[in-house]
């Protein structure tokens, strides 16, 4: 008991550091207060084809004006992870200071420089910067199409950018940035071209609080259309819920009452008369499965990508996650992951041995790579595509080195003291009956009772109610629109689990009535199956609502939602066995069995 207080303080602390690391995820130090003509930090971040989001390049790849002093500014793990590499900008902002056309340098670009920013001008390059820790961006350069066929079209460069900058007293509290429509480099031909580069700033005051100032990027998700439309998938989802889980709801409860009392008449009645049905088969029922290690090393995993989930909702509701609060997300999601392990450990190994396995070191290594191997081998290879595509997406070895070392000197020991904890535990499975000493034959069932049609049927009516926000959710993660309802998120998560966990109970119950008594397995995979369906609209998503497009973009898009639909399987699986197992339990109880 003393063991298991001090590792959950020890839990607690770090959980806690773990928050005010997350807190202080910003790009300066400073209290962002300045005087008049003070340097306001302006941080060049990366470039990129506006549709492909993880194909982003530093922002000097392209051959603009490097400034005189050019230096890169530390990051946190989570921006690393993120893509962001910032330097500082050939601009200079001083604090309530206009500025009218000023000049930057002049470039001599080469053909094979202008050849660099034709190319980029056609795959609709962006930019992004951080201006006080503000995010501005815009496109490098147009397109002039007047020709229908594409040799004719006519590419063109900005070589003038206009900052407008809003100020409350001696904050920053906004930027816009545009560019002049009239001074272009033309980069059609292959030849060299001398471009003037220069800017513009204007500085005006507002009344907006500091405070508020980034409220503008979080409204554009909580306008009122778009809020209608959430708010729809909300009703539209509690409506297919209500209706399908009210018709299974009641058939399934007047099924069993009408079980109940025919097998309390048959008790009273005819002691010797044969029994059908799910009473037939108690004796079989708790059973235990097949590959229990890995079966129990699924559960493990699963409860803590549940936790994972939880807490990063948590944060989320808080305020952590406000938009533009760079690599929060990520830094979150590797220092809970590392934390929750122990979460796992126990989970798995206390299950492994309530299941009367062994060999539990065996288990929690599986429990420890079940996740994190394929994730780890995804990563590998999608970092070696980055690394060929010189791409900001490719991790620094520095940040491998300090994951890997995360993973090794706090994941790895709280897995295994986790798994200690569960070792000792000395919990016992509670079965209602008991166990046969050999199993029943299961009768020959039609096709539709077989996994594959049953997990068919078990992840449709999950996805039903979650797909209309899967877009929204989509087009943030894997695309620039923001996403700052996390309310009405938590909502359809927490519908999510209701019908997974009831869909998945009547699916068992079925089953258990066809006289199949291997449950165990089927209930994991059917409460899982969300988690092919939310793939398989993935592929949906790619081809029909998305314009990405290139070998990176199509395998980091596809490798890593493969990673996290394994993550919902495993989740989801959890949460539909629990489930099942609290029902089976429940009427196996409610009878009496010889």
């Amino acid at each position: 008991m003393r063991n298991l207080f001090s590792s959950s303080s020890s839990f607690c602390l770090l959980l806690f550091t773990a928050f005010a690391a997350l807190s202080a995820v910003r790009s300066d130090s400073s209290d962002h207060r300045y005087k008049q003509g003070d340097i306001v930090p302006l941080y060049a971040n990366k470039v990129g084809p506006f549709h492909n989001p993880s194909e982003t390049y530093r922002y000097f790849d392209l051959p603009f004006c490097p400034p005189v002093d050019l230096k890169e500014k530390k990051e946190a793990l989570g921006e690393v992870l993120n893509g962001d590499r910032l330097v500082s900008a050939p601009y200079v902002l001083e604090f309530q200071r206009d500025k009218e056309s000023v000049h930057v340098c002049d470039a001599k670009l080469s053909k094979k420089d202008v050849a660099r920013f034709r190319s980029a001008v056609r795959k609709d390059y962006y930019f992004q910067m951080y201006y006080d820790d503000l995010p501005i961006w815009g496109f490098i350069g147009k397109v002039d199409k007047e020709g229908k066929d594409p040799s004719e079209y006519r590419y063109f460069l900005y070589k003038h950018i206009h900052f407008d900058v809003f100020y409350n007293k001696d904050r920053v509290i906004e930027i816009n940035v545009r560019t002049d429509p009239n001074a272009l480099v033309d980069l059609t031909e292959d030849a060299e071209v001398n471009a003037e580069f220069q800017y513009t700033v204007k500085w005006k005051e507002t009344n907006t609080p500091f405070e508020k100032r980034m409220d503008k990027y979080s409204q554009s998700s909580s306008l009122p259309h778009h809020l209608e439309i959430h708010w729809f998938s909300i009703i539209n989802s509690c409506v297919t819920v209500l209706l399908l889980t009210g018709f299974l709801t009641t058939i399934l409860m007047r099924v069993l009452k009408n079980d109940f009392v025919k097998y309390a008449h048959d008790e009273e009645t005819a002691e010797d008369q044969e029994e059908t049905g799910w009473k037939y088969i108690h004796g079989d029922v708790f059973r235990f499965p097949k590959f229990k290690s890995l079966f129990a090393a699924a559960l493990g995993s699963g409860t803590q990508l549940f936790t994972l989930t939880l807490f990063i909702f948590i944060l989320a509701l808080v305020g952590v996650f406000y938009p533009y609060n760079r690599g929060a997300l990520f830094t979150a999601l590797v220092v809970i992951y590392a934390l929750t392990s122990g979460i796992a450990g126990y989970t798995a190994t206390s299950f492994y041995c309530q299941l009367e396995g062994t060999n539990w070191v065996r288990n929690l290594l599986l429990t420890g790579c079940l996740f994190c191997g394929p994730l780890f081998l995804t990563f590998c290879f999608l970092n070696t595509v980055a690394i060929a595509y010189k791409a900001t997406a490719a991790l620094p070895f520095g940040t491998i080195v300090v994951i890997v070392l995360i993973w090794t000197l706090v994941t790895s020991p709280l897995l295994v003291l986790g798994g200690i904890a569960g070792k000792n535990s000395k919990v016992e499975f509670q079965a209602p009956v008991r166990t046969t000493k050999y199993p029943r034959e299961i009768p020959p069932l039609p096709w539709y009772r077989g996994p594959i049609p049953q997990m068919a049927m078990a992840g449709f009516l999950p996805f039903s109610a979650i797909y209309i926000e899967l877009y929204y959710i989509f087009a943030s993660v894997w695309g620039h629109r923001i996403y700052t309802i996390y309310s009405i998120l938590f909502i359809v998560f927490i519908i999510l689990l209701i019908v997974t966990a009831f869909i998945t109970v009547a699916l068992t119950y079925f089953q258990l009535a066809a006289e199949d008594h291997e449950w165990w397995w089927r209930s994991f995979l059917c409460g899982g199956s969300t988690g092919l369906f939310i793939y398989a609209y993935c592929l949906y998503y790619y081809y029909a609502r998305s314009d990405m497009s290139g070998f990176m973009q199509t395998s980091f898009f596809f490798g890593y939602m493969a990673c996290i639909c394994y993550g919902f399987f495993l989740m989801l699986g959890t949460v539909g066995f629990r489930a099942a197992l609290l029902f089976v339990r429940h009427i196996y109880r409610s009878i009496k069995c010889e």
